[in-house]
């Protein structure tokens, strides 16, 4: 069964010349929106992804917004508002050390360097500098971890664990 990863979802429409807004759910946008590049559309209704290649793209306040090939006005590209957009897992690139997908980090558990379970990781947010992981606590608390060198020790993707040594304050 083919694994699929999503890096956007269409919102909008953009001007009458064919381009969508998208708000990205990647951290390779520059990557994945290249002129060229096959992305598949995933509507809620459809049994079948819509191949489509990127014919361009730019930013636009917090958008990406893209064109694709052969959707050259506003009324061909309507009904894609609300797909997501997908690609496929040999599509993704070998990442350096110590980088790292969001699938994979998500679902891991995280320890502190004293063996101290603190939850698992739900989400992960790109506010700025650096990524921020959300962790569901043992308690049902979100606890914001923030993916720095002082504080994320050591990540095992293999082993879906993480070791942490908190700052003062961070876990309470």
């Amino acid at each position: 069964m083919e694994k699929w990863f999503n890096v956007g979802k269409i919102v909008n429409t953009h001007g009458i010349r064919g381009e969508v807004r998208v708000i990205s759910k990647t951290d390779f946008a520059e990557e994945r929106y290249t002129k060229g590049n096959k992305l598949y559309l995933f509507m809620p209704d459809a049994k079948e992804p819509i191949e489509l290649t990127v014919e361009s793209h730019r930013v636009h306040k917090n958008f990406n917004l893209l064109t694709f090939e052969g959707y050259g006005n506003v009324n061909e590209v309507e009904k894609m508002k609300g797909g997501i957009l997908k690609i496929r897992e040999d599509q993704l690139t070998e990442l350096e050390e110590d980088e790292f997908y969001f699938h994979e980090i998500i679902g891991c558990h995280v320890f502190t360097t004293d063996g101290e379970e603190i939850g698992k990781v739900r989400e992960i947010l790109t506010p700025g500098a650096n990524d921020v992981w959300v962790i569901k606590g043992k308690g049902g608390k979100d606890i914001l971890i923030p993916y720095i060198e002082q504080i994320v020790k050591k990540v095992d993707i293999k082993e879906q664990t993480i070791i942490i040594e908190p700052m003062e304050g961070l876990l309470s």
